[in-house]
């Protein structure tokens, strides 16, 4: 598992105090006002970086790094991702997963293995699991409850209802 996980990244630069804009790959935004640090790949490494302000502004999240003060102390950051810890991962709702801990799972159906989940979707109105089955073949299947009977992220065991009659053939 990694060490790091992606929750932003930076798009511009806002103002001229050394704030950055990002954008947000988490659910949960309110998460960024209690950062207290992150980290960022320069030159192929994850280094630490301090978080001195946060503030939401025109819609848009901004930080600002301790002891980087202008533009030009930032500047060299656009485009690059952030991530945090996992002693910083936000935490979530009950019945509310990471996509980490989602990936990889083995999917049942009535209790007999179906596949591996292999990507989680994240689309506006839902998630979608891309799963893929015995045959090689990708299903994708709603992230919702009316499909997902349960999942036990210790054993990484995705429970779904049966869902045969659902997914008709479309090859034909």
């Amino acid at each position: 598992m990694s060490e790091y996980y992606l929750i932003a990244q930076i798009k511009s630069i806002f103002g001229c105090e050394g704030f950055i804009s990002i954008v947000s790959f988490s659910d949960i935004l309110d998460r960024f006002y209690y950062l207290r640090k992150v980290f960022i790949d320069v030159f192929g490494e994850k280094k630490e970086f301090l978080v001195e302000d946060v503030k939401f502004i025109d819609n848009e999240w901004t930080i600002k790094f301790k002891n980087f003060n202008s533009n030009h102390d930032v500047e060299f950051l656009l485009g690059k991702k952030i991530f945090v810890d996992i002693e910083n991962l936000a935490k979530l709702p009950n019945d509310t997963y990471y996509v980490h801990d989602l990936i990889g799972s083995k999917v049942f159906i009535k209790s007999e293995f179906f596949g591996y989940l292999k990507d989680v979707l994240v689309l506006p109105g839902n998630d979608v699991y891309v799963i893929e089955d015995l045959n090689g073949k990708e299903v994708l299947i709603p992230a919702i409850k009316e499909y997902v009977k349960s999942f036990d992220a210790e054993i990484k065991r995705l429970e779904l209802f049966s869902l045969v009659e659902d997914y008709p053939d479309d090859e034909n």
